[in-house]
């Protein structure tokens, strides 16, 4: 083979659709080429949104009322162990305590199971129930927050 005759293949090659080619001439001439194959990324266009003042206030509003969630203070019970939450002790018992309820320290707030073992979580504040913060039935971790009293 002649470079003219490799320069037709690599210009070929290029223009093909297929990424990659093995060829063996009869004279025991191998050819292997591969194309670059990793994606090419797009570069993004940055888009600037210039709020309006109406937008600008409803910013300050939502901003305001997050700073009061954050200095209110709420005590968090949260998970002791891997497993599922129940709210209330059998699927047709009124739950344990829902938003609202006063607890004492000690009260049952709800069950977690864990490897087929019915845990009863006790509250660790006197308080009232503002958030149930899972399901009936999620799983949680350990540390995940259960409920949050004030």
């Amino acid at each position: 083979m002649n470079y003219k005759e490799i320069k037709e293949i690599v210009d070929d090659f290029g223009n093909a659709k297929i990424d990659e080619i093995s060829i063996e001439f009869p004279d025991g001439t191998k050819v292997s080429m591969k194309k670059n194959t990793a994606p090419v990324m797009p570069k993004e266009s940055v888009q600037y949104i210039v709020p309006t003042p109406a937008e600008k206030t409803e910013v300050v509003a939502n901003k305001a009322e997050n700073a009061k969630e954050e200095k209110e203070d709420y005590k968090v019970v949260k998970s002791p162990m891997v497993g599922t939450f129940y709210s209330k002790s059998s699927p047709k018992a009124k739950p344990y305590v829902e938003v609202g309820s006063k607890v004492k320290k000690g009260d049952i707030l709800c069950i977690v199971e864990a490897m087929k073992l019915m845990n009863e979580i006790e509250s660790e504040f006197d308080g009232e129930v503002v958030e149930v913060c899972v399901k009936d039935g999620d799983m949680v971790d350990y540390g995940k927050p259960l409920f949050k009293l004030k």
